[in-house]
This record gives structure tokens, C-alpha cells and sequence, in this order.
């Protein structure tokens, strides 16, 4: 491959990378449909090939398709097991966010309800409101009809809706600065061991989701305030068994991560765990917990590669 065919490819790698992950919510996954996609421009007999961009969307998107397809039905034999790849903000995959649209699709949230809609309908909606590719260029990429397409935008933006909350009651995307302020006040509360300045923080109807590090099979889910409190009050109680368990003492940074505030534990340069806080109404809405090493691998990588964000404990 000349140096020009393949600067071409790498010049739209990260846009591709966006698109794997928004179809895929994982971020490994991601990178080897996008390597699979280069092996296939590599073969490609690209004098044929009109518009590149346009012909490596369509590979990339379909090859995701066939994975998410595998993927679905792994995951019905396994429910519960399942949560998205959380991602550093600065990380080239988390793609365009110009408008609320782009960054709503990258949220864990958004992430989560698209695993209910069936694949075609979550590459159209990605494709779409993501991508702001239109039903006639989305009929071309899927090999459907414009008013198929427009159908499945339809259905998936109602599904979508109706599975969030209201619109007084959405997450909040947050900045470096109210990151950290709310990631203190979690931390804080939480090492604290009085669950009432927890509850303060919550709201009535939060929820806790925890991935259980991988030692389980299932995801462990906790809800309401004062369940979520008490669980959280005796996970933060730092003892010599979790300093064990997690092969030191790590520290606390607070962050953003897929346009929420996060809490991040980092041990020798990497990162151990972390906690996402999904913020409505001035409260912590959602707790998303993952410390399951096959989630962490790019958040690591990205996180040795740039700011640290800021320190909040320096060891546990």
C-alpha cells in the first residue's frame, strides 16, 4: 500500500473508530472492527472505489452489524452481564460532539438503551443522529429502502424516548471544574461513613450498577438512596483485605468520562476502577461502577497518555 492510500485510511480512522464504538459500546471491539476495515481497504481494489469515506462507513458499519448481531445473542444467554466501555474525555473515539445530539450518543446512558433496539435500528440511529448522515446516504450503507430507514429512525427515537427521563429530568454533561466538584462530594461523603451526607447527594430514585469487577457473573444492581448509601459506605471503608484485593493502595482522581463526572482509581499508572455519575436535577441520578480489567484496557492507555485530571486522595 503506497504511503498516500494509507494516510487516507488513517485520516478517517478516528472517525471510524466513533462509529464502531457507538454501534458497539465497547471500545476493543471498536478497534478490531476498524483494523478488520483496513485489512479490507488494504485488498480493496480502490480504483473502483469512488468515495472512500463513503465505502469505508459502509464496511465498518456492517462489519459492526455482524458483531452486534454475535453479540445479541451471546448476551441472551447471559442477561445482566453487559455494561458499555466507559471512555476518558480527549479520547479521539468518543467522535463529533458539535451538537447535543452527538454527545447524548456517547453517553453510558444512551449507550445502555441502544443494546434494546434490534442492530439495524441502533446503526440508523447512530448513523443518523450521530453522524448526520441523511435516510437516502443511510439506505446505501444498510442496503434498505430511504422509507426503511426513516421507519427505523422513527421506532428508535421513540424507544430511545420513552426509556429516559423527561426532558427537566436529563443528565447533565459537565465540565472539567463541576466534575470535580462533584466527584469530591461523592468521595467525600462516601469515605466519610455517615450514609445521610451520601443520601443528600442522591436522588430519590437513584440506582447503583456495578459490573462486580468480573468476579461475577452478573451485573449487581442496588437501588434507592439509602440501599445505595450503605453499599457505598462499605465499599469506600478502606481495610488491608481490598488493599489486597486491588494489589495496593490506590489513589482518587476526579474526571469526566463520557461526559459525566467520574471518580477514577489508579494504581501504578493504572487505572483499577472507576465510578460515573450520571448528575440530574443537581443530584447523582446513576452510579455506573466498573473495575472489570477487559473495560479498563483503553481508559488506561489513554489516561498514561494525558492529564491526570485532578488528584482527590492521594492513597487509599
Amino acid at each position: 500500500m503506497d504511503t498516500a492510500t494509507l494516510a487516507r485510511f488513517e485520516a478517517g480512522r478516528d472517525r471510524l473508530a466513533s462509529l464502531a464504538y457507538r454501534l458497539l459500546g465497547s471500545a476493543a471491539d471498536a478497534e478490531d472492527v476498524v483494523q478488520d476495515a483496513f485489512l479490507r481497504w488494504q485488498a480493496a481494489d480502490r480504483d473502483h472505489i469512488e468515495v472512500p469515506e463513503a465505502w469505508l462507513t459502509r464496511v465498518v458499519t456492517n462489519l459492526a452489524l455482524d458483531r452486534l448481531r454475535s453479540a445479541r445473542a451471546r448476551r441472551e444467554h447471559a442477561v445482566g452481564t453487559w455494561l458499555p466501555e466507559p471512555l476518558l474525555a480527549g479520547d479521539p473515539m468518543l467522535g463529533p460532539a458539535d451538537t447535543a445530539e452527538q454527545r447524548d450518543s456517547v453517553s453510558l446512558a444512551v449507550l445502555t438503551l441502544l443494546e434494546r433496539l434490534t442492530p439495524v435500528e441502533r446503526a440508523v440511529y447512530v448513523l443518523r443522529e450521530a453522524f448526520s448522515h441523511s435516510h437516502a446516504e443511510i439506505a446505501g450503507i444498510l442496503d434498505i429502502s430511504e422509507s426503511a430507514s426513516q421507519q427505523h429512525a422513527h421506532r428508535a427515537r421513540r424507544r430511545v424516548a420513552t426509556s429516559r427521563p423527561g426532558p427537566d429530568r436529563r443528565v447533565t454533561e459537565v465540565d472539567r471544574a463541576t466534575a470535580r466538584r462533584i466527584a469530591g462530594a461523592f468521595l467525600a461523603a462516601a469515605a466519610s461513613g455517615r450514609t445521610e451526607q451520601l443520601v443528600a447527594l442522591l436522588t430519590d430514585d437513584a440506582t447503583a450498577i456495578s459490573d462486580g469487577a468480573g468476579l461475577s457473573a452478573r451485573l449487581v444492581l442496588v437501588s434507592g438512596p439509602e440501599r445505595i448509601a450503605a453499599t457505598l459506605r462499605a465499599a469506600y471503608r478502606p481495610t488491608p483485605a481490598k488493599r489486597k484485593l486491588v494489589g495496593g493502595s490506590p489513589a482518587f482522581h476526579a474526571a469526566v468520562v463520557n461526559g459525566c463526572p467520574a471518580v477514577i482509581a489508579v494504581l501504578d499508572d493504572r487505572v483499577v476502577g472507576l465510578v460515573v455519575l450520571e448528575v440530574r436535577d443537581d443530584r447523582i441520578a446513576t452510579l455506573r461502577g466498573t473495575a472489570a480489567p477487559a473495560r479498563l484496557g483503553r481508559l488506561t492507555r489513554e489516561w498514561r497518555r494525558g492529564d491526570h485530571g485532578d488528584l482527590l486522595v492521594e492513597s487509599w
